[in-house]
């Protein structure tokens, strides 16, 4: 079963972080995706979007849109903003191996979205901002072994 793209736009508040892993919530349920998926999904979004809330806006006001699509075999989320630029792709993977009390704070989040996501792009925004665009195969993943 397919979805249309759906759209919700929030100001970026962290209050209204809630509406956005609903709103994820609910398009992914829509097109009867496996609880794995659904979330993957919800996790990702809800770490980019708490990034842009937190660290893009640092307290300023501004505003997050987030577009979820379904094409059949895929979903593609899409989340805009006007922060400063920031490229979650060039950051680098966090030295696992480091017990957590001893890492630096931070880049967690984007490892977290990596995971959970199958892919993890970023452009400017024209005019200013970021657009972040995650995809998460609706299929049921495998443990790699």
């Amino acid at each position: 079963m397919a979805i249309d793209a759906r759209t919700l736009r929030i100001p970026a508040d962290l209050d209204r972080l809630a509406d956005v892993r609903r709103f994820i919530r609910a398009a992914a349920a829509s097109a009867d995706a496996p609880v794995d998926c659904l979330d993957d999904l919800v996790q990702a979004v809800d770490e980019a979007a708490t990034n842009v809330v937190v660290h893009g806006y640092d307290g300023r006001p501004g505003w997050l849109e987030v577009n979820v699509g379904f094409d059949g075999t895929s979903f593609v989320v899409t989340l805009e903003d006007e922060a400063p630029p920031f490229d979650p792709t060039s950051r680098p993977e966090p030295d696992l191996s480091i017990p957590p009390e001893r890492r630096r704070p931070g880049g967690m989040g984007v490892h977290l979205i990596r995971a959970a996501t199958d892919e993890l792009s970023w452009r400017p925004r024209p005019g200013g901002g970021n657009i972040l665009r995650l995809v998460r195969a609706r299929a049921d993943r495998q443990e790699e072994v």
